[in-house]
């Protein structure tokens, strides 16, 4: 879900800078998009609501990167017999170019890039840092 419809209060709010602030610290080129998803019901149907999504879009196509914008989704897991046990249990990452999507990364998996092109090495571990930092700001104990 986008992440201007997910900041519902002071704290959710403030963790979101936190995560555009920590991206930004890693690829300070970067333009944010808050709301990456169109507003349609076809859209809607697609996205997750226990997700925060962010768009992180660079000037041009960015050869590190092999991509022009990248979609951050950060997801949670709700307890259902208690919902203030709420903790962010992956984080997905995919790089997209006017082609489409070119790449992906995803933590609940083995924290390894596929596609048809990958970002460079650099960029990868940078990327890889960026979201152990997500999950120490969601929940410390959350560790690859």
């Amino acid at each position: 879900m986008n992440a201007a419809e997910q900041a519902t209060n002071i704290a959710l709010a403030s963790k979101i800078a936190a995560v555009v602030n920590l991206f930004k610290l890693e690829f300070p080129d970067v333009r944010v998009d808050l709301k990456p998803w169109v507003n349609d019901a076809d859209t809607r149907e697609l996205v997750d609501p226990d997700s925060i999504d962010i768009g992180f879009h660079f000037p041009g196509w960015s050869r590190k990167f092999q991509s022009r914008s990248i979609l951050v989704q950060i997801r949670f897991y709700e307890d259902p017999l208690d919902a203030s046990l709420r903790r962010a249990i992956g984080v997905e990452a995919a790089g997209f170019d006017h082609s489409g999507k070119r790449w992906r990364f995803s933590t609940v998996e083995q924290w390894q890039f596929v596609g048809d092109s990958q970002p460079s090495s650099e960029v990868g571990d940078k990327l890889k840092h960026f979201c152990r930092q997500v999950f120490d700001l969601f929940n410390v104990e959350t560790r690859a």
